[in-house]
């Protein structure tokens, strides 16, 4: 074997032996030390990219996280207040039905009413202060707000919050009282009184309202023949978040011994000779019945009753003193009717548009869009104040108790989408893991092996730089 002292190719080959050793004895301090399998691009490019990206789902996940937590807060915040704003509502209710009772005298009432302003007042105070970090919840404000729940761009869930102060919560009304049709052939077709629904005006089929509620909208159909009665039960049945009744308000008067006719209040029918020209006891009759009547100073009989299609009189003759609504029932004036108006009520405003080009709309209704009836303007110091106070009020728990399930329903979503995300990142991290993290197993059995291949490549070394002395024993 030739012997050379220019060239030692031994330790040359022991020098990159060395040098390999060492590069991986540093790649495995390095991994070891910081627990990355991945600690630059020259480890693995590709997986430094995943990831990479792998991070920016899991850190916009775990934040969307935290942002939906945020959400339930806001939720939780306003459905808070919420129940307190029931709570008055509640109370006012409890004090509209105390002051219905003709029990109490205008003093009493007057009294009740005293605290009901102050209620009105607190509902008021309660949407302008109830606050979230500074931003107003209960006041209208707080209206299609995003909440960023996802890990990427546009992944939100959206809140709004009505305003529940007293003067925009109550009941929303549409009904025939203003009805020019009803107003114009009052005389002629033989109704009396100015609250009712004239079904004359209804025309041949095919003509149609549509009536566009909160939870959708319905075709109202008023074909000829119906009642008023017909109609209300078309609407009901249709479920789009409009309710409809019928009611009917009217005086019966000159009640008299020698009346032979007949007096019908939906499917009852009184027969006027039977009580002898006593209004008292036709009176206490009509409310066996299950209708308002009352006998009023003048002796008259005030009638109010719901969901019939009218009161009617019949079968009077000549000469008679008897009146309905202000028409005097004789055969003069034949049978005197007086119609029940047509009352459509929600929680949320609504409106009524006419299908056809018969102005089905103006003429018969009145009115196309709803009318609210504040809980902010209830007056409970009159009888008929808290009669009507009562259903204000009862539709303004309606619209809260609807604004509360929403807020409850999304307090459900976030805390789904809480579930789902934190399941999502749980595997995210696990497959970054795999990716990135250094198997410690692997890479101390490594760092065992490169410590080895280092001392042997020492040891090696040192030997391989004596080798070419022993071109001295040939020169000695």
């Amino acid at each position: 074997m030739a012997l050379y002292v220019n060239t030692n190719v031994s330790s040359l080959n022991a020098q990159r032996q060395l040098m390999g050793s060492g590069n991986q004895l540093d790649q495995a301090f390095q991994r070891l030390s910081s627990g990355f399998r991945i600690n630059s691009a020259a480890d693995d490019a590709a997986g430094l990219q995943i990831s990479n990206r792998l991070s920016s789902q899991i850190n916009g996940l775990n934040q969307g996280n935290r942002n939906a937590n945020d959400g339930i807060s806001v939720a939780q915040t306003a459905e808070g207040a919420m129940d307190e704003s029931t709570n008055i509502l509640q109370r006012m209710r409890t004090l509209a039905i105390q002051s219905a009772n003709d029990s109490n005298s205008a003093d009493d009432r007057a009294a009740l009413q005293k605290e009901v302003s102050n209620l009105q007042l607190e509902l008021t105070r309660i949407a302008e202060t109830s606050t979230f970090g500074g931003e107003k919840l209960l006041n209208g404000d707080f209206a299609g707000k995003s909440f960023q729940v996802g890990a990427d761009a546009n992944q939100t869930i959206n809140i709004t919050i009505g305003d529940i102060s007293s003067n925009n919560i109550g009941s929303n009304r549409i009904d025939t009282a203003g009805s020019s049709v009803g107003a114009s052939t009052q005389a002629t077709t033989g109704n009396a009184g100015a609250d009712y629904f004239d079904t004359a005006s209804l025309t041949d089929t095919g003509d149609t309202v549509n009536i566009a509620g909160k939870d959708g909208d319905f075709d109202l159909d008023l074909a000829t023949g119906q009642s008023v009665t017909d109609l209300a039960t078309q609407v009901n049945d249709a479920n789009i978040g409009v309710s409809a009744k019928t009611s009917v308000t009217t005086t019966l008067a000159g009640l008299s011994s020698s009346d032979q006719g007949t007096l019908s209040i939906g499917d009852e029918t009184f027969t006027l000779a039977e009580y002898n020209g006593s209004a008292k006891e036709l009176a206490n009759a009509i409310g066996k019945a299950g209708y308002n009547a009352s006998v009023n100073e003048s002796g008259d009989i005030e009638i109010t009753a719901e969901n019939v299609d009218g009161v009617k009189v019949t079968g009077q003759q000549d000469g008679t003193s008897l009146s309905l609504g202000g028409t005097t029932a004789d055969t003069t004036n034949g049978d005197v009717v007086v119609n029940s108006k047509l009352e459509l009520e929600s929680s949320d405003s609504f409106s009524i548009t006419d299908n056809t080009t018969n102005s089905s709309v103006g003429e018969i209704f009145g009115a196309t869009t709803s009318t609210l009836e504040s809980v902010g303007g209830v007056d409970i110091s009159s009888a008929d104040g808290a009669q009507s106070a009562i259903s204000v009020i009862d539709a303004a728990i309606g619209q809260i108790d609807s604004e509360r399930a929403d807020l409850g329903a999304v307090q459900n979503r976030f805390q789904a989408t809480i579930r789902n995300q934190s399941n999502i990142a749980e595997n995210l991290e696990g497959a970054k893991s795999r990716i990135k993290d250094a198997d410690f197993a692997a890479e101390t059995a490594k760092l065992t092996q490169a410590q080895i291949l280092q001392q042997a490549s020492q040891t090696i070394l040192a030997q391989a730089n004596q080798r070419p002395q022993a071109a001295l024993q040939l020169l000695g």
